[in-house]
């Protein structure tokens, strides 16, 4: 079984995002144990009203530590795959964490520590379309490794 790990930099929020959230984490319990965790703190607060700078390096302070074994940061400038392509991520990969960047995006350091760099689109989605966006692709990508019939 699969276990994924969601990293976003956002304070929690019980609305109708949390609902479609639970509803795919729901939904993937079949093929993988997924996990969200939403990181803010006071740290970050105060960074992000510094500057661009100082919140990337918060973010990366606070995302290093959750490194594991496969990892992928979101990010504008990163490579864009089909739901196929992204499928074949889970085909060879058992753990995998992902990462949501806060309001100002990675560090290029951040990215360099990411065994990939995936854009979800050419637009700029919020946080909170971008992370749904994710799960669903999340749990397309488990059904055609799993030959579930969703993907049809």
């Amino acid at each position: 079984m699969h276990k994924i790990d969601i990293y976003t930099i956002e304070k929690e929020e019980f609305d109708e995002y949390k609902k479609i959230e639970e509803k795919y984490k729901k939904m993937m319990g079949k093929f993988a144990k997924v996990r969200h965790f939403e990181l803010f703190n006071k740290s970050v607060a105060a960074s992000q009203k510094t500057g661009r700078d100082e919140a990337r390096a918060c973010y990366s302070e606070i995302y290093t530590k959750k490194l594991g074994r496969f990892n992928i940061c979101l990010d504008e400038n990163g490579r864009s795959l089909d739901s196929i392509g992204f499928s074949k991520i889970f085909e060879r990969e058992g753990d995998i964490r992902f990462f949501i960047g806060g309001a100002y995006g990675f560090e290029d350091s951040f990215i360099k520590k990411c065994d990939m760099s995936l854009s979800l689109s050419k637009m700029t989605f919020s946080h909170k379309i971008a992370k749904i966006v994710l799960f669903e692709q999340i749990y397309r990508a488990l059904t055609i490794v799993n030959a579930h019939p969703y993907h049809k």
